[in-house]
């Protein structure tokens, strides 16, 4: 009996210790757990208060972070451009062959490289994507324009609807000035309404006046408000040889523009591809009159080059006594189009056969390198204290370069990125540039842009990120 009572308080004691051990490792890894607790409390603190001394890097997985320096090159985005090169975006960039009139210059003396002679008052030749002149022969000389007017009136309603201002579907009332306008018209009379697509569609195929006026009228609400807007708009462009008296080219004193200004407005026009729409359609109909005594009214287009030129898609042809055959046309090819204006011909045989002349030239002799198109992603850019931490820089414009034949492979490109960008950062804002170059000499340069917007990360987000970068 004294033997089992000696064994029994044996047992009492082993299981007392048994539990004061398993005290003591609990008390232990509480003390573990509290000193992880502090020691992340104090990174986070060091993060925040010191401006970010431990770097968003450390939090960034390694996968993540394609930003590695000030300069990365990318891959060919196709296989045209073949040697280790970067991606670029759709704007295009110009080679040493073609020569480049900055838009917002005044454009001065003739282009000729190919020893062409247009049958024109003034002619040029500009690819549509850059605004690079390919050919000019009396480019800056100041004209009357006659209908060729009506790109600007064309490109202010396009941007108006852009904007949100106005919606095709908008119904447009005629009004007395609008119905009593002269030359080409569709014939509409006063009170009538129309959808706004049908009245830029009567000025695109029919060179409408009376579509013109009505639709400055609903635009600006008045004729003498949108032509202000009009002399406004080509400054923004750079057209510094132009100046506008009213909507549709009709004669009159102080109305007068280049063959290099009308190539620019048709560049901006023809960036609106609803237009194209108007412009390839040969034939169509629409009701005219006021209700119960409509008649139906039929639309040919005045722009021959539709059906006779291979990728031919605009833009707009105009005639009066005093300007003579004048024509701004377009067509495309792969990914190159071009602008060819003419002004001053003799007859409009003689214009759509010298614009043809111009395009054939251009499509003859130069190639297109389609880079990048905007929107496209190149590489991530760290956001300090950001939330998100990580973006895509994407090119911030559509761009491609545009060379002479046979030197497509010349081209090639890097990126730079900005090696930290600070919270917060909007959509769009520029966070590096793409570098073009052509036999290893720069060309061009485009912006990188964030794709998103990324704000101020909150002590919470930045502390939760920490730890689970600690933890992974």
């Amino acid at each position: 009996m004294n033997i089992f009572n000696r064994n029994y308080d044996k047992r009492r004691s082993g299981k007392k210790f048994d539990r004061l051990k398993k005290r003591a490792i609990v008390a232990k890894t509480m003390h573990k757990v509290t000193i992880i607790r502090v020691m992340s409390i104090c990174m986070v603190g060091l993060l925040v208060v010191g401006g970010g001394a431990i770097g968003i890097s450390a939090i960034i997985p390694s996968d993540m972070s394609k930003a590695t320096g000030k300069s990365v090159e990318m891959l060919p985005v196709d296989n045209i451009v073949t040697s280790g090169s970067a991606v670029v975006s759709k704007s295009k960039a110009t080679s040493d062959n073609a020569s480049k009139v900055d838009k917002k210059t005044k454009a001065t003396g003739d282009i000729n490289n190919s020893g062409l002679v247009v049958d024109a008052k003034a002619a040029v030749l500009m690819d549509a994507d850059s605004g690079t002149v390919l050919f000019s022969q009396n480019g800056a000389d100041r004209l009357p324009p006659a209908s060729v007017t009506k790109v600007m009136t064309m490109l202010l309603a396009m941007e108006a609807i852009d904007r949100g201002q106005v919606k095709l579907t908008d119904m447009v009332t005629i009004s007395e000035r609008a119905a009593s306008m002269g030359g080409s018209q569709m014939y509409m009379e006063p009170g009538e309404q129309h959808p706004l697509e049908d009245l830029m569609k009567g000025i695109s195929m029919v060179s409408a006046n009376d579509a013109c006026v009505s639709v400055a009228e609903y635009l600006s609400g008045s004729v003498e408000i949108f032509v202000e807007n009009m002399n406004k708009r080509a400054k923004e462009l750079g057209m510094e040889n132009t100046h506008f008296v009213n909507t549709n080219g009709l004669p009159v004193a102080d109305h007068y523009t280049s063959a290099h200004d009308i190539a620019i407005m048709s560049c901006e026009l023809s960036k609106h591809k609803k237009t194209h729409d108007w412009f390839t359609k040969w034939q169509d109909t629409m009701m005219v009159g006021l209700p119960g005594k409509q008649t139906e009214f039929g639309l040919t287009n005045t722009n021959r080059l539709i059906k006779q030129y291979t990728g031919a898609n605009g833009i707009k042809t105009g005639f009066t006594q005093e300007a003579g055959y004048c024509l701004s046309g377009s067509a495309t090819r792969d990914d190159m189009t071009l602008i060819a204006v003419v002004l001053g011909c003799s007859s409009s045989k003689v214009r759509f056969a010298e614009a043809a002349k111009l395009l054939d030239y251009g499509f003859a002799t130069y190639d297109t390198v389609k880079l990048a198109e905007k929107g496209e992603p190149h590489g991530l850019i760290e956001i300090e204290k950001g939330e998100p931490n990580a973006i895509n820089a994407v090119a911030g414009e559509d761009i491609s370069i545009l060379v002479k034949k046979g030197e497509k492979e010349s081209v090639t490109f890097q990126v730079e990125q900005d090696q930290k960008v600070k919270a917060p950062v909007k959509k769009g804002e520029k966070v590096g540039e793409i570098v073009v170059y052509q036999n290893e000499k720069e060309i061009g340069r485009y912006p990188l842009v964030a794709e998103e917007s990324s704000k101020k990360a909150s002590l919470l987000q930045l502390y939760k990120r920490l730890i689970k970068n600690v933890v992974e």
